[in-house]
Order: structure tokens, then C-alpha cells, then sequence
């Protein structure tokens, strides 16, 4: 009887969002990836500002899907009314502004286009991490998940087969959804350079905060105070930063991370060249 109660509930708040969408505003920033690099921690921490109302689910996955095609009232149902920003600005004295986190639009290749048409003045929140442990961890994710029943050095061999003419069907059908493209994206959403390049013809460098993970959680108070900065907000102190959607597995084959360091290193030059500045991303 409970479990009834709170999907009513639930659909009773979404019906009442849904239906007054015209009143409520598209989000401040979004943290657009990447995937497996400590977007979930980073949008907690963020939620947890005062002068941060979060969107009602974190990852909203607007762009990115078959979702778009409900228009953008179905996004702003998401988000918090103009009204409550505005008590919400009256009672703490300052802006409040509202966000999402979907870590699959960096990669995606349409969704550039459609957050530059909708929301063209969106501030866009970038985490990376070094491509080989966000590979690795991507793949126990989907493994985990029951997604991947390859071993890993199986995965990796074959990716370029799993992917093969998808994002050319994604780019060339408007609402083709690619489970491949999405699931078994290994190495390619570590080519970061590639999918920040398309994101930079249509965005100034001045919309985009881009940090490191290793850098975020070795620092994360004065990391976040980075974002608050970027963001226009106070500084901020949290009581504690618990790091979430953390998994745990052994480690990768020195043979298959001294072929993937081998394989990333003319990728990783070309991000750091296009954002002028070095990570440490050594083997």
C-alpha cells in the first residue's frame, strides 16, 4: 500500500510540473561528462549549496534521447519554478540557480547542437579522468549491470566493430537510438579532444569549467570553490565530501594499460594542447 501511495505521489508531482512548465526555467548549468569521471559527487556537493535547487532527477537525459522529441516542456517539468527560485532568492539573500548532470551529453553527437539552440547561455561543467581508468571503470559498470559478458581485453578488441556506422545513423535519423553507441563506448568517450572540439564551435571557452577527477577528490573543498566561482555563487563548506557511485575491482593487466597509455597518448596531447593545460595522466 505504501509503495502505491508513493507512485501516486510521484505521478500526482509530475503532472503538476508537466502542466506547469511554462512557469519554470531552464537549468542555470549543466555538468555534461563525462561518464565515470565523479559527476554524481560532484552534482551532490552542488545540491547541497544554498543557493542551488537541484532538478528533480539528476541525470534528465533531455538531449540525449528519444526524450527530446516531448519538447521542451517535458525538460523544464524537471526544474524548479521561476517562483521558488525567486522566494528561494528573497530568503537567502542572494541568485539561486538550478541544474542538471547527464554525463552521456558530452559524448553524444547531437546534443551540442540541441543545448546550444535551447539554452545557448548555459554555463557547461566538464570532469575528465584519466581515459584509462574511466574505461576500465565504465566497463566493470556495464559488466556489473549484466550489459558485458566479454572479459575486458575482449571488449576493447571488438569495440570498433560494436560502434561501427552508429554515430553516423544517430547524426542522420533524428531519434535513432544506438544501445551500442551508449553501452560499449569504451575507448571512444575517452578521446576527449574529439567530442570537446564540436562543443567548442558552438560555445565561448568562457561557458566552460573543466577539471580533473584525480584533482577534484585529492582537493575537493577548494576544487568546488572553483565551481562556485565559475557559477557566480558563494563559497561554500560542506560538513562532509562522501565520494558516491564508487565500484570496486581488481586491477587492469599491466600489459592491457601499457597498450591503452600507448593508445590515448596522441589523444590525451590534443585535449591538453585544445585547453592549454597538462594532467597528469602518466601509466
Amino acid at each position: 500500500m505504501m509503495a502505491i501511495s508513493e507512485k501516486f505521489k510521484r505521478t500526482l508531482s509530475w503532472s503538476y510540473r508537466r502542466s506547469t512548465n511554462f512557469i519554470r526555467s531552464f537549468p542555470d548549468f549543466i555538468i555534461i561528462g563525462a561518464m565515470k569521471c565523479g559527476t554524481t559527487s560532484l552534482y551532490s556537493y552542488l545540491s547541497l549549496h544554498p543557493q542551488v535547487v537541484p532538478a528533480y532527477n539528476k541525470e534528465v537525459h533531455y538531449f540525449d534521447s528519444e526524450s527530446y522529441a516531448s519538447g521542451s516542456g517535458w525538460y523544464k517539468a524537471h526544474f524548479p519554478s521561476v517562483i521558488k527560485k525567486n522566494i528561494e532568492s528573497i530568503k537567502c539573500g542572494n541568485n539561486i540557480i538550478t541544474g542538471e548532470a547527464s554525463p552521456y551529453y558530452l559524448y553524444f553527437p547531437r546534443a551540442h547542437t540541441r543545448i546550444a539552440e535551447s539554452i545557448p547561455n548555459v554555463k557547461l561543467i566538464i570532469m575528465f579522468r584519466n581515459p584509462i581508468d574511466r574505461a576500465f571503470s565504465h566497463y566493470h559498470h556495464q559488466q556489473r549491470k549484466g550489459r558485458e559478458k566479454l572479459s575486458f581485453e575482449q571488449a576493447i578488441e571488438i569495440e570498433l566493430d560494436r560502434l561501427d556506422g552508429e554515430e553516423k545513423k544517430i547524426l542522420s535519423e533524428e531519434n535513432y537510438y544506438s544501445y551500442n553507441y551508449w553501452a560499449y563506448s569504451y575507448l571512444a568517450r575517452g578521446r576527449y579532444a574529439e567530442q570537446l572540439e564540436r562543443w567548442f564551435t558552438l560555445f565561448p571557452r568562457i561557458n566552460f569549467h573543466i577539471m580533473e577527477s584525480d584533482d577534484f577528490f585529492k582537493d575537493t573543498p577548494k576544487e568546488l570553490n572553483n565551481v562556485y566561482e565559475f557559477l557566480g555563487i558563494k563559497h561554500h563548506v560542506l560538513d562532509a565530501y562522501k565520494k558516491l557511485n564508487i565500484g570496486t575491482y581488481n586491477k587492469m593487466s599491466v600489459t592491457s594499460r601499457k597498450m591503452l597509455a600507448e593508445y590515448f597518448a596522441p589523444h590525451n596531447e590534443k585535449l591538453f594542447k585544445l585547453i592549454n593545460k597538462r594532467f597528469n595522466w602518466g601509466e
